[in-house]
């Protein structure tokens, strides 16, 4: 069995982001890029899938521009067997990445599929999703526990009243949420490995997919600086500038 394992890179979570000064978007230059954490997550449950011996081969895929070879080479480091990037200039949208990831899957007919479940730049959640509706697989996403027996998988889910477990039929589509797994360190040797390991390099209209976008990025700005706080005296100051000043209650 295959598990493919999308993975997105980012500006690395330590670093403080910038806007551009014309407001178009945020500022890379000079700036140190990772793989989005919650992949590095997706690759270590993948890489233990296959030294449990339920899976034959990891493979890391990339969407975005040749830069993006420098991630695919630490996950390939980090145990995954091969990768593939589809390399595009352009900033995709999450159905587009998901179109693209399904023309991959089409491809590689994979037993099952790993994303994690945001990256930390969008935010947004949404390619995971969507790659399961555009396949028709089923999914367990913001997966904390999953197992794999046979033809089926249980996934114990992180929601809002607790955990929920759900039986899947394979092939399947999971999300990672933080409590799946603790990502491992590339080791020098398995760095220098990876250096030889596969990465093909292909493209969206190579794999006929349309990425074209559906929406228009107007204005980009910083969130405005938090004011520091006071001390009050009394309750009664206190109430007054809830109602006077912050004009949060009447």
């Amino acid at each position: 069995m295959k598990v493919m394992v999308p993975v997105k890179r980012v500006v690395d979570a330590n670093v403080k982001v910038r806007v551009k000064p014309d407001g178009t978007g945020v500022d890379l230059s000079n700036v140190k890029m990772a793989v989005n954490p919650f992949c590095e997550i997706a690759i270590e449950e993948a890489v233990r899938l296959k030294e449990a011996g339920t899976a034959e081969e990891v493979i890391a895929v990339a969407v975005g521009e040749s830069a993006c070879q420098e991630q695919l080479r630490t996950c390939l480091a980090l145990g995954a067997d091969r990768a593939i990037l589809v390399e595009t200039e352009n900033a995709l949208e999450p159905l587009a990445i998901a179109k693209v990831l399904k023309a991959v899957f089409d491809s590689e007919a994979p037993g099952v599929v790993i994303f994690g479940k945001q990256s930390i730049d969008g935010d947004n959640s949404q390619t995971g999703q969507m790659f399961a509706a555009l396949t028709g697989l089923a999914q367990g996403t913001f997966a904390s526990e999953l197992t794999i027996d046979g033809d089926s998988a249980e996934v114990i889910r992180e929601v809002d009243g607790g955990l929920q477990t759900v039986k899947l039929t394979m092939p399947i589509v999971v999300t990672t949420d933080l409590r799946l797994n603790e990502p491992r360190y590339a080791s020098l040797p398995n760095i220098m490995k990876a250096k030889k390991k596969p990465l093909d390099v292909t493209s969206p209209d190579a794999l006929g997919v349309d990425v074209a976008p559906r929406t228009e990025v107007l204005d980009v700005v910083p969130p405005s600086e938090r004011q520091a706080g006071v001390k009050v005296e009394s309750v009664e100051e206190l109430v007054d500038k809830l109602k006077n000043e912050a004009k949060v209650i009447e």
